[in-house]
């Protein structure tokens, strides 16, 4: 396999690829202050090095622990980045995205750029490499076609792969803001939660994908509580009770979504930049779920995906009410009618005193089991 050229560290450069890898951060991350589009740029394609050592699908799990190993070596500054991508760019197949070829093979042009970031965004950003990736390993060990034991792996696994993102993320707008960080800890009680809602969105949304490739990250528990045993998942034959437990997940994704929701309206109001980028994901996952929740028995991911006039839309009312809580809770509600309610049984599942409501923020922690 020939190496592509190799580009120096520039905004450019980080911008083409981002566009490359993912278009709706390369349409959010711009919407964020001068002061945090890099950070938070260079810590996506972190993380989207570490997704693609997850996904390459020719790689043995003795594989992805050296790689995943080496690359988190490489963030602490330990071991050169063109010897990482050197011996890993050559082991990615022909189903990986030219882009993630690309930002594999300029791994030293981002790794650049993250240690021209101070002390703290340093810190904050190899913190998330080094949370995603562990749990990552570990649930490539113990993934398969018949889905997670329980509802709590599935809540560790998103915790692993988008909670701490949220954190991250959080820690970058502190380190930003004197005002935001008076709020850090309301802030963080909400983040991975936050993280939580767009993952099982993306989930639910991948659910054959994923299958195809071997992978299925629902629970089996919640399913069988449904009447259904993922056992029996075929695509092409939808089962009434499997769409039941489908509605379950819709419901505490729902859930996460709200709180998605609180913690945007913590951030001050004229921080317009960051309160575009959470709600415009948010928006756009909700209605995901819409989509899903109204055809039950889709079998591709494009089949639910929002149009891109949908995604418009979410992006015109969430500029238009951007300023006022009122309206964008009410907006909020409007576009979760109809999904279904979580019940407290599933959605308490860290320690919470009481029941959870809409109107109510979860508690959410994880821990690597």
């Amino acid at each position: 396999m020939t190496r592509l050229s190799c580009a120096r560290p520039n905004e450019d450069f980080e911008q083409h690829i981002l566009q490359g890898v993912s278009r709706s951060f390369a349409l959010t991350i711009p919407q964020l202050p001068a002061g945090l589009r890099r950070p938070v740029t260079i810590a996506y394609l972190l993380c989207r090095i570490v997704d693609t050592i997850e996904d390459e699908e020719t790689l043995s799990i003795a594989q992805k622990r050296l790689l995943f190993h080496e690359f988190r070596e490489v963030v602490a500054g330990k071991l050169a980045p063109h010897g990482f991508a050197d011996r890993f760019y050559p082991l990615l197949s022909g189903r990986t995205l030219p882009a993630e070829k690309e930002l594999i093979c300029n791994t030293p042009a981002v790794m650049q750029t993250f240690f021209s970031f101070n002390v703290t965004q340093q810190a904050v950003l190899r913190r998330c490499v080094t949370v995603m990736s562990t749990g990552m390993l570990k649930f490539q060990e113990i993934k398969g076609r018949h889905g997670l034991q329980n509802l709590s792996q599935l809540n560790n696994y998103c915790y692993h792969v988008a909670g701490v993102v949220g954190e991250m993320l959080t820690d970058l707008f502190c380190e930003y803001s004197e005002e935001i960080a008076n709020n850090r800890e309301k802030l963080f009680g909400l983040a991975a939660s936050f993280g939580q809602g767009l993952q099982m969105t993306n989930i639910l949304k991948d659910l054959w994908d994923d299958r195809e490739r071997g992978a299925c990250w629902l629970p089996q528990d919640l399913f069988r509580e449904a009447g259904f045993d993922l056992r029996n998942l075929t695509a092409g034959q939808h089962i009434p009770t499997f769409g039941e437990g489908l509605a379950a997940l819709i419901g505490i994704a729902r859930v996460h979504l709200r709180n998605a929701l609180t913690y945007t309206l913590i951030i001050p109001r004229h921080e317009a930049g960051i309160r575009k980028f959470c709600l415009w994901a948010i928006g756009m996952a909700v209605l995901t779920l819409r989509n899903i929740n109204q055809k039950r028995d889709y079998q591709s991911g494009r089949e639910v995906k929002i149009s891109k006039a949908r995604a418009k839309t979410v992006i015109l009312v969430s500029n238009a009410a951007l300023r006022c809580n009122f309206v964008l809770k009410a907006l909020f509600k409007l576009a979760a009618r109809g999904l279904p309610a979580a019940s407290p049984l599933t959605i308490s599942l860290r320690p919470a005193a009481g029941p959870v409501s809409d109107d109510r923020p979860l508690k959410y922690q994880s821990t690597l089991d």
